[in-house]
């Protein structure tokens, strides 16, 4: 098959690494791959030293395809890429994020591409947005669904959601969990005495650990909030910040104005194949973020063996479950994030125990090949569907 994937951004984040690893193992299947992207930039990272290192993926910058809505450039993104996949005649297209889901698959529509797909990795649309950008984004992907054969979840809630909103058609959803490269995180090359040396943590420091962008709606902000009066009764209580972004330098400012600068540790930006070397550092990961598809580091913890505090947005619950891998506490209750830190520092046995029943839950769930061959499965019955 030719398969071009349409990426908007291709940062260091959970849904651009889930399509990076969809082009390699695509590729290592046999297939002929593109990845198409728009301008990368910022403190985020990016996936494209990776995606161009191995030799099988064609990658091809657009230069309009933007994150933002934007009235000129827009048009000229759609007209670029219909030009683009009529030259490159791909027999499927397949689109992740909002804006390169809405205007690849309108492009690809319109050129009559055999198989349009697009992935959910998380919706456009959520509360902590104005409403008339909710609006112009809920209209965009009712109108985006009608121009697609499949529409891929990365969590059963993004489904719910989608469907809530008036959002396609149920015979048209699938669920495909995202896939990870899970052996790094169960054998890791590296031991917790060894990185927490690097990192200058003693080994009765309790780690609180995130993975994410410094970015809005994270949620380190309420780890501070929630957390300062406890740090100063527990100094055991150390975080650990794996990541960078656009709000690192407030962030940091917050730490040092509470006088926890020695007790805030950040890594800054960090390859996504570095990810395991701190997740073993960690004694239980935190992920107090405000709205997400699934997210890509509680699975990572899990595999790792590590027990997750999470807010109960999206597909969250799908992998933190409480009680069983972790704590789910309701998003922005400062209290309930507090008390469930103090439970973990509190009940080794039960973190512990939480950890293995991750592993084994995430094992096989969030295979990269595991994926690759459900993808692959979805693109041959809807290339079957067409020739009929």
């Amino acid at each position: 098959m030719r398969i071009m994937h349409i990426s908007t951004r291709l940062i260091l984040g959970g849904s651009q690494e889930n399509t990076v690893l969809s082009c390699e193992g695509q590729a290592d299947a046999g297939h002929t791959v593109s990845l198409v992207y728009g301008p990368i930039y910022g403190p985020e990272g990016s996936h494209l030293a990776r995606a161009q290192a191995h030799g099988g993926i064609e990658c091809i910058e657009i230069p309009h395809l933007i994150r933002a809505l934007h009235p000129v450039r827009d048009p000229l993104c759609y007209r670029d890429l219909k030009k683009l996949i009529r030259a490159w005649k791909p027999d499927v297209v397949h689109t992740h994020s909002s804006k390169a889901g809405i205007i690849g698959r309108l492009a690809a529509w319109k050129l009559r591409v055999p198989c349009v797909i697009h992935t959910i990795h998380g919706l456009a649309f959520h509360p902590y947005q104005a409403k008339w950008k909710n609006a112009i984004y809920i209209a965009s992907e009712r109108m985006a669904a009608k121009r697609c054969h499949v529409i891929a979840c990365v969590a059963d809630a993004m489904r719910e959601q989608a469907l809530a909103a008036g959002i396609g058609r149920p015979e048209q959803y699938v669920t495909v969990y995202s896939g990870m490269e899970v052996e790094r995180y169960i054998n890791p090359d590296c031991t917790r005495e060894d990185v927490r040396a690097e990192l200058g943590l003693n080994d009765g420091d309790f780690v609180l650990g995130t993975v994410a962008r410094l970015a809005e709606l994270k949620g380190h902000d309420d780890l501070l909030d929630a957390l300062g009066p406890l740090m100063k009764d527990r100094p055991e209580l150390k975080l650990l910040w794996v990541g960078d972004g656009w709000w690192r330098d407030r962030l940091l400012g917050r730490v040092k104005s509470m006088g926890f600068q020695d007790r805030v540790i950040t890594t800054g930006l960090v390859p996504s194949e570095q990810i395991p070397k701190y997740l073993q550092s960690m004694d239980v990961l935190a992920h107090p973020s405000y709205r997400e598809g699934l997210p890509r580091t509680i699975p990572q913890a899990l595999l790792s063996a590590r027990a997750v505090i999470a807010y109960d947005v999206d597909g969250t619950k799908e992998v933190c479950i409480e009680g069983e891998t972790g704590c789910l506490v309701p998003p922005g209750d400062l209290g309930k994030l507090r008390s469930a830190v103090e439970r973990m520092m509190d009940h080794a046995s039960e973190r512990a125990e939480m950890g293995r029943h991750g592993r084994a839950l995430c094992e096989e769930r969030f295979s990269a090949s595991a994926m690759v061959e459900q993808l692959e499965s979805i693109y041959e019955a809807q290339l079957r569907r067409h020739e009929q």
